[in-house]
């Protein structure tokens, strides 16, 4: 919330007002331009309520798109952590060509020869137990996630909390023009009749000259005031990223002066202990502390095994294995004597023969490449077994870092805690301060008013001087002017009370 309350502080330095004692008035810093990038289309014509510059800006803002994308990538992560919990299958091949002496991939043979191979594979492989990270990394991601769409939230209010101060900002500088050429009007109606009582001989003529002096004055104070409008148009018009400010106008709705609402009562701690339950910053920051404990968590996994399971499919083909082919009959039909015993017991050739028929001819030939991949077809299981021992004390070292990265999240959500209250400690103290501010203001302009009204009847009687006329005539209108400042400062430092109790941003 440090960002709103130099919004709030930017506003009191931008309320100034153009008076004649504050021609020199400082013009507020514009805002940054938002990065280069497409410009949002032509914008609607018509005046812009506060409701519709808030609204065009959530939707063009390149602030917010770019936290949208940052969520985006977030959001791929997750998907990312989720699907390693599934198996793995990859399926891979290759050619080779191999020239003169060289190993046969599939025979393992020495072969001098141009061999063309191939290898073919199917492998699947998927984590049984790793000491719970992948499951950690899943539930670490989805925090980080989701705190990156409360990121997103938090652009939306800071954006909505801007447009509201350079809207205010816009109506002040307004309402601070047509007053000061109210001023103007009245300074040039006093001179036609200074002009008239220096005819009559009733006034001397250094009141004609003074109140001309007056009159230039309140002119400059008319350009001043017109300059700070124009910067605050173009600061409102550059946060709604529109390509140019000609022809932006605002309507002005009808604001209730800060004594028409009642005295605002302090209770920083009760509005505290709402915002702290809405605001999205708060939440993010007890997600990322959720986080950190899982990155502790996935550090410590490294102490366990690891054990996976795999499974694979081979088969290829070589150029050079040969395949013994059979191609017809080689020889032609043989008889064979049959011989029986004889007398003497000698064998004697008797009248039968044995046929002997034609033998196939043979010959070696390259193995055919469907035949080949059928042939060597392999397949394997297996189990891979990880125990860390000594790893250089790689994981001592993710968990001491994992632990301090806990604190260090502890730390920046307990800075955001401290940073909202007392934000809003100082919104109720600096509401409180302006509505006083405004009411003791408004007493001053009544007391002036009269004062200047006497001034201005003897004046014009002859009885008071120009440099005392002035003097009453610059006093009432420095009080109008910090009564003016004190009323813009209120109704920007109650909206801001108001979106800290969670109620929507409106004029």
């Amino acid at each position: 919330m440090k960002r709103f309350y130099w919004l709030l502080l930017s506003m009191s330095g931008g309320l100034l007002a153009a008076g004649p004692g504050q021609a020199q008035t400082t013009v507020p810093a514009t805002p940054a331009q938002p990065p280069a990038g497409t410009l949002p289309a032509a914008a609607p014509t018509g005046p812009w309520t506060l409701q519709r510059s808030i609204d065009y800006a959530l939707q063009n803002n390149l602030t917010v798109r770019q936290q949208q994308l940052t969520s985006e990538l977030q959001n791929a992560t997750l998907r990312q952590s989720r699907a390693t919990l599934l198996p793995t299958a990859n399926l891979s091949g290759t050619q080779a060509w191999n020239y003169g002496t060289s190993l046969d991939p599939l025979t393992n043979d020495f072969v001098s020869q141009t061999i063309r191979s191939n290898n073919f594979s199917a492998n699947s492989q998927v984590t049984l137990f790793s000491g719970f990270q992948l499951r950690n990394t899943v539930k670490r991601n989805a925090l980080d996630s989701e705190a990156s769409v409360l990121d997103i939230e938090k652009s939306r209010n800071d954006l909505a909390l801007n447009v509201a101060s350079a809207f205010l900002q816009l109506v002040l500088a307004e309402e601070l023009v047509r007053t000061n050429e109210v001023r103007v009007s009245s300074t040039r109606s006093q001179v036609e009749r200074t002009q008239k009582l220096l005819r009559a001989g009733s006034i001397p003529e250094s009141n004609l000259l003074d109140i001309q002096a007056q009159l230039a004055s309140d002119e400059l104070n008319v350009i001043t005031a017109q300059n700070q409008r124009d910067l605050a148009r173009l600061s409102l018009t550059q946060l709604l990223n529109l390509p140019s400010p000609t022809g932006f106008q605002i309507e002005v709705p009808p604001l209730a002066d800060p004594d028409d609402q009642p005295l605002l009562e302090a209770d920083p701690d009760g509005t505290y202990q709402t915002a702290q339950s809405l605001l999205p910053e708060i939440k993010a920051a007890d997600l990322r502390v959720r986080s950190a404990q899982r990155s502790l968590d996935i550090a410590r996994g490294g102490y366990y095994p690891r054990l996976a399971f795999g499974a694979g499919i081979f088969t290829g083909f070589s150029s050079s294995r040969l395949a013994r082919v059979f191609s017809g009959d080689s020889t032609q039909a043989v008889q064979i004597p049959i011989f029986q015993p004889g007398i003497t017991g000698q064998p004697v050739p008797s009248q039968y023969f044995l046929l002997q028929p034609g033998q196939p001819k043979s010959e070696f030939l390259p193995a055919k490449f469907s035949n080949q991949l059928k042939d060597n077809l392999g397949k394997s299981l297996q189990f891979s077994l990880q125990i860390p021992i000594l790893n250089g004390l790689q994981t001592r070292t993710s968990v001491q870092r994992a632990q301090i990265n806990i604190q260090q999240q502890e730390l920046r959500a307990e800075q955001t805690r401290l940073q909202l209250r007392q934000s809003i400690q100082q919104a109720y103290a600096d509401a409180i301060a302006a509505q006083r501010r405004y009411l003791s203001a408004r007493r001053q302009v009544e007391a002036l008013t009269t004062a200047y009204r006497n001034a201005e009847i003897r004046f014009n009687n002859g009885l008071l001087n120009g440099t005392e006329f002035n003097i009453a005539k610059n006093n009432l209108t420095a009080a109008e002017s910090t009564m003016i400042q004190a009323k813009y400062e209120f109704i920007f430092r109650r909206k801001v009370l108001d979106f800290y109790q969670g109620r929507p941003i409106q004029l």
